[in-house]
């Protein structure tokens, strides 16, 4: 969970989950929420760049919230849509899971996250899925393109958090 004082606050669940039926996983997801009292979004981890692209994203859904000013109704959509830097939840859902071994990373916000946490941690096979990034797929995913990366100094999460922080502009 993040400690400084300027981040959002969240905790995550990473590792590897068997998804036979994506919509059967998502029910699953939905009744840990209701029975939690919690918000949570899991991510297919290869479309993730890094613990910073998570804070980011949940900090400006956060403030979106305490703005009143959402895009989605669900708070996770609302993750979900910061983080896949894009509006339109048909092509944000992609960074979601797909069936198979996939995989995840999930962000628990509020309630009971600690239970949410050791309930996911015994769905999920135990992997560090958050490093190292997937470069490739992130530049195809965002549409960072070579050009981009060589005039700047900043990494690919960086670009990548600079593309969820667009969202806010685009609105």
């Amino acid at each position: 969970m993040t400690t400084d004082a300027n981040t959002p606050k969240f905790r995550t669940v990473e590792g590897i989950a068997t998804v036979d039926s994506v919509d059967a996983f998502v029910a699953d997801v939905a009744e840990l929420q209701a029975a939690y009292d919690t918000t949570i979004q899991v991510f297919d981890a290869r479309y993730v760049a890094g613990r910073a692209h998570l804070e980011r994203a949940v900090e400006l859904a956060q403030r979106a919230t305490d703005r009143d000013d959402r895009i989605a109704d669900d708070p996770a959509v609302e993750i979900l849509l910061y983080a896949a830097g894009r509006r339109q939840i048909r092509r944000a859902l992609e960074m979601g899971v797909s069936p198979g071994d996939c995989p995840v990373v999930a962000v628990v916000v509020g309630g009971d996250e600690a239970g949410v946490v050791d309930a996911l941690s015994e769905q999920f096979q135990p992997a560090d899925t958050l490093d190292p990034i997937d470069e490739r797929r992130l530049c195809e995913f965002f549409a960072i393109t070579d050009r981009e990366r060589q005039a700047t100094a900043g990494t690919i999460s960086d670009i990548v958090c600079e593309r969820v922080s667009m969202l806010v502009v685009e609105k």
